[in-house]
């Protein structure tokens, strides 16, 4: 077994870039949602900061960072506007297919230091084989980012030339990532929900598109992956996790921030005492705090001691998995009660849509309801505890 180092002076660079854009991320939130993208102003300062290149390898020019290292940058981006914080976080799972090309091919998609991945969500489009590659048609929902991305993926399920299924050696139909130029997909302007609105994540399509077959990888084929390193062991799945758990705590953080500043000068109609006087908010305010700083201490902690593992190891279990999975699931839960019980505390003045609390809330409702966070994940994580097979690989 080798000897596992964290690269601490490349956490600190990195933390410190996600830090540098801070103001910047609080004074465009309002734009940020309007515009319901990424202004290009705040683009600028998230490239120059080279945050979407987070996890790409270093063969790349990528600062292939730990898990750890990820959470606190991404918690730090969302305690600032948690729209950022999810483009990056996405953009960033998405850039883990990098490891899985050739490596001509993936200097070719991402040695621009602008170069953004985004894709949507499933297997929905249709690949059918051609000499040299594929003709692709397919829409994909919730492409998050898609509206700053250099290239998209498309999942698809892939057809033989005479429109028979490919199918592997378990009989199950073969699907592939199709990664082509931005410019040949048609954006569908779909994106109206509660909350992150800024993340731009619209439908897009391409019909009878070709894509070489150098363009495509298949992310659950070890044989594909090209990069050596410790990140690329784990799945993207358990990359968005770890993301999206990490901007619920950043959500938390901005949210306890906020209302420990009203405190200070707030009291609440009727009440004899101040906010900041009031035992009754101590007490509340307090606990909120505990709740936060547990939960943030088992993410760290999970990521810091899987990532050690793995590395040691060369490989990772599915109980490995697993507690992965575990952990993220329950600090996005978690994170959300202490994100709405922060709201609720701060009463009237929590309403209203030009101040602190109500985007906040928001976001949050809007992430909590990602398939990262749904509670079925528990039922996954229980039968491997218990030694029994998963009920669903999808996640893991």
């Amino acid at each position: 077994m080798q000897t596992v180092m964290i690269d601490l002076e490349r956490r600190r660079e990195v933390l410190a870039r996600a830090q540098g854009v801070t103001e910047l991320l609080k004074a465009a939130a309002p734009r940020i949602e309007a515009e319901r993208e990424m202004p290009q102003d705040v683009l600028a300062a998230m490239h120059e900061a080279q945050l979407f290149r987070l996890m790409l390898p270093r063969s790349l020019g990528g600062d292939e960072i730990d898990f750890e290292t990820h959470a606190m940058a991404l918690e730090i981006i969302a305690s600032a506007d948690a729209s950022a914080c999810w483009v990056v976080s996405q953009g960033s799972g998405c850039s883990l297919a990098s490891a899985y090309l050739a490596p001509d091919v993936a200097r070719k998609w991402f040695s621009d230091k602008t170069a953004v991945l985004a894709w949507g969500a499933g297997p929905t489009g249709k690949a059918h084989v051609v000499p040299g590659g594929y003709r692709v048609t397919g829409t994909w929902a919730f492409g998050s980012g898609s509206h700053h991305a250099t290239l998209l993926g498309g999942h698809s399920m892939v057809f033989e030339a005479d429109g028979s299924p490919r199918r592997n050696a378990e009989g199950k139909q073969v699907t592939r990532t199709m990664l082509f130029p931005s410019s040949a997909a048609k954006l569908h302007d779909m994106w109206h929900p509660v909350g992150l609105k800024g993340t731009g994540s619209d439908t897009f399509s391409v019909e009878d598109l070709f894509v070489a077959d150098a363009d495509t990888l298949n992310m659950r084929a070890n044989d594909e992956l090209k990069e050596t390193g410790t990140l690329y062991k784990f799945s993207a799945t358990l990359a968005y996790g770890v993301g999206f758990s990490a901007m619920m705590l950043g959500i938390s953080r901005g949210m306890l921030n906020e209302l420990t500043k009203l405190a200070m000068t707030k009291t609440q109609a009727g009440a004899t005492t101040s906010m900041r006087d009031s035992p009754v908010f101590q007490t509340n305010l307090a606990e909120l705090e505990a709740r936060y700083g547990a939960a943030r201490a088992y993410l760290l902690t999970t990521t810091r001691e899987t990532w050690k593992e793995v590395a040691e190891t060369g490989d990772i279990t599915l109980a490995q998995r697993a507690r992965m999975k575990l952990a993220t699931t329950y600090v996005i839960n978690h994170s959300f009660k202490v994100i709405s019980e922060g709201y609720h505390a701060a009463g009237q003045t929590a309403i209203w849509p030009t101040g602190p609390f109500e985007r906040r809330m928001r976001d949050a409702m809007t992430a909590s309801q990602q398939s990262q966070g749904r509670e079925t994940n528990y039922i996954t994580c229980g039968r491997i505890l218990l030694d029994l097979e998963p009920d669903s690989w999808v996640f893991l």
